[in-house]
């Protein structure tokens, strides 16, 4: 009696005067005995308690917030529920597994939802059909997820407030056990993306349902795939029911899956396999299966498996990136930019370019560089500098982009365009405007580069001539150098590579800049070799050049004792065959001067 006379007062302060027939449930959002709100979330589901995490945004607690929830359902229910929400009539959309629309229905509304830029288009075409299968509303969802989706939470976590969202989401977890195996999963995914409480009605039953299902060993690959994701999402890579889920499919033959399914078990075991190196028998057998149907994958599948093989470092896969990269010349045109920076980076960590595919980049870039997305030019820009390939038509036209678009690039992608001019040495037709540019962004957002990231776009910068002297004095600084050391190493000191960096800086401004007259390099920051075990900032020595000249001088001089090689000068500079001395052979010094070579730098 209570509880309905204070219902019925607040009814009365809102000015609710509705009627609803068929009342299944009532919700009460705050309760004083807990002390705490509800969040957005929890609106979902008939949810215990409240989300304390993952984003979610609390609701007001005062007397004037909307506290009562009600669900409509029809009388009777045969395998199918309607569900209509207070505020709004037009509610009217039904969860139907009897039923079913059709197979181009379903088509033509995946296409229309992929279509929606915003979560209120989603509820818009949520709202303008009557019967829903359970795979359209897990779409739904997901499509939610990805337009809201930030990280680890939501950009607006009152998108789960919306009765269009609730009322599916009542429907899913009245109805968890009529739902088809791909439509339970996929659900449960899309509410993992959405960040629900875990321990929600909604989620548990969902999971309970999908732990019945896979006891009973009737899911299929891709099925199994969605659910393990969920359960990663869920409980991490320890979940009890992942190791079911690896189990079953290990059971499988990797010849029998289709593409999708494939694709979805290199994305499943990014994350399952650990260090331990788990189910390497999985992907092998994989990876010989993936060699024989890469001619069958679309721009999305390509881009999938070669970003899971980075991802798994899969060395040994080097027959299946070559296949890949084949086919990544058919696709170049149609990649999405996520699709094509994924591809790019593969290609860069496996160290693999193609004759073919190299042409197809050069065909593709002067017509995306103004377009594509900052971070995709970037990384195009990168994949030919560490490949060594120099195309004037691709830098040409990352030039011209760069002078149009860099004030809304971020300063690491500044950075990374410069460096690979710097890398390759080559100065475009613009290079006024480039440097211009480059040279007001450094002024207006210095402070806004990380340290390690602005010392190799200046050094990038002397490598093509163009010499950083007004940014110099803030480089050599003491508290420059100070963030740089607490940049690049735990231990308090600074790598050899970035004291090699410092180090040619200095150099060439001392030697090209004489004027300069602003702060120095302490002596304790200079190295005296470029050379190092593990990485140089010299440009490598053609080993086949090398050899060739190696083998000359033998021939000539009749022993290798006679001349150096990789000598260090006094600029720190090494050179590959720089001179020859000739010992006690009988020649004087009068006669010496005439036998010692050129220079010969590489």
């Amino acid at each position: 009696m209570a509880l309905k006379l204070t219902q019925n007062l607040r009814l009365l302060q809102f000015g609710i005067h509705r009627c609803f027939a068929g009342l299944i449930s009532v919700r009460l959002l705050y309760s004083s005995g807990l002390g705490r709100s509800s969040c957005a979330a929890c609106l979902c589901t008939s949810a215990a308690r409240c989300i304390q995490t993952h984003g979610c945004r609390k609701l007001r607690t005062d007397f004037s917030s909307r506290n009562v929830t009600t669900a409509v359902r029809e009388p009777s229910f045969f395998a199918s529920s309607s569900v209509g929400i207070h505020r709004d009539s037009e509610l009217r959309f039904r969860l139907s597994q009897l039923h079913r629309p059709s197979s181009d229905e379903e088509k033509s509304f995946q296409q229309k939802l992929a279509c929606c830029s915003t979560s209120r288009q989603v509820f818009s075409l949520l709202c303008s059909v009557e019967v829903l299968s359970d795979t359209m509303a897990a779409a739904c969802l997901h499509r939610v997820a990805d337009l809201e989706q930030d990280g680890a939470a939501l950009r607006d976590p009152s998108v789960l407030e919306k009765d269009a969202i609730r009322a599916l989401c009542f429907q899913l977890e009245q109805d968890s056990e009529r739902l088809t195996e791909a439509g339970l999963v996929s659900a449960l995914l899309a509410c993992t993306r959405l960040f629900l409480d875990p321990w929600s009605t909604l989620m548990v039953r969902l999971v309970t349902e999908s732990q019945n299902r896979l006891d009973g060993e009737q899911m299929a690959v891709g099925e199994l795939c969605m659910l393990g994701q969920a359960m990663l999402a869920m409980e991490g890579p320890g979940s009890a029911m992942l190791e079911q889920v690896m189990r079953q499919i290990q059971k499988q033959e990797p010849d029998e899956w289709s593409l999708p399914d494939l694709v979805a078990v290199y994305r499943l075991l990014e994350v399952c396999v650990g260090e331990d190196g788990m189910h390497g028998d999985l992907l092998n057998a994989m990876h010989t299966h993936a060699v024989t149907v890469t001619s069958r994958m679309d721009p999305a599948a390509v881009s999938g498996v070669l970003s899971s093989l980075v991802a798994l470092n899969q060395k040994q896969a080097m027959p299946l990136v070559i296949s890949l990269c084949k086919q990544a010349v058919r696709h170049v045109p149609h990649f999405s930019d996520e699709e094509l920076s994924h591809v790019l980076a593969a290609l860069i960590h496996f160290g693999h370019s193609d004759r073919y595919f190299v042409d197809a980049m050069q065909n593709h870039v002067p017509r995306m560089a103004f377009t594509s997305h900052p971070e995709t030019v970037s990384k195009v820009t990168e994949f030919f500098s560490r490949r060594s390939i120099l195309s004037p038509t691709v830098f040409n036209a990352v030039a011209e982009s760069f002078v149009y678009r860099a004030d809304s690039y971020s300063t690491s992608q500044v950075a990374r365009q410069i460096m690979a001019f710097g890398r390759l040495g080559y100065l475009p037709p613009n290079v006024g405007q480039l440097f211009k540019k480059v040279e007001t962004i450094l002024h207006t957002r210095f402070s806004q580069f990380q340290p390690r990231m602005l010392l190799n776009l200046l050094h990038a910068c002397t490598l093509v001539e163009r010499f950083p002297v007004n940014f110099l004095s803030k480089v050599f600084s003491s508290y420059f150098l100070q963030q740089l050391q607490g940049e690049t190493c735990n231990d308090l000191r600074i790598e050899r590579a970035v004291l090699a960096q410092l180090t040619q800086l200095y150099m060439t401004v001392k030697l090209e800049c004489p004027t300069y007259e602003g702060p120095q390099l302490l002596p304790k920051y200079r190295v005296k070799s470029f050379l190092t075990s593990s990485r140089s900032l010299e440009t490598p020595v053609d080993q086949q050049l090398y050899n060739s000249v190696k083998s000359g001088l033998v021939d000539i001089l009749g022993d290798r004792s006679f001349f150096g090689s990789q000598v260090l000068t006094p600029y720190c500079y090494t050179l590959g065959i720089p001179f020859f001395f000739v010992h006690n052979c009988g020649v004087s010094k009068k006669q010496e001067n005439k036998y010692i070579f050129p220079v010969i730098p590489f």
